[in-house]
């Protein structure tokens, strides 16, 4: 298996209204380093797994959604808690559903989003894309 990693860093506030997040239940920001691996069976024609600049492009797109935003009034997530590992599920979605109809994406076995909240604290989602 191959595998193209980029990542791209974004910033959100938001608030986790619940006992179990402490003082992190009070609105707060963050800045995630996001990592988006990109894995494939074989490699393209051009030997690559997907091109850099087109995957940062994907990555970009999705997260200027994202960037800046406070994830409590964002209208993909009412009602739910905005950890890192569900934004790294969220995140991993989106870019699927970007990259799923191009020549590269239909040929993708797989993909991951890592955030990084610091460098000793991070979450991962793996999402399967293979038909």
């Amino acid at each position: 298996m191959f595998s193209l990693t980029v990542r791209r860093h974004f910033m959100i506030a938001h608030s986790l209204p619940r006992e179990a997040f402490g003082p992190a239940q009070g609105l707060h920001g963050a800045t995630f380093v996001a990592e988006v691996t990109f894995r494939r069976r074989a490699l393209n024609e051009d030997a690559i797994v997907l091109d850099i600049g087109a995957a940062g492009t994907i990555i970009e797109e999705v997260l200027a959604d994202l960037n800046y935003k406070n994830l409590d009034e964002h209208p993909d997530f009412g009602g739910k808690l905005t950890t890192t590992e569900a934004l790294a599920e969220y995140i991993a979605n989106k870019v699927a559903n970007r990259i799923k109809d191009s020549d590269d994406g239909r040929e993708l076995a797989g993909l991951d989003v890592t955030l990084r909240e610091n460098p000793d604290a991070w979450a991962s989602y793996s999402l399967d894309i293979t038909a």
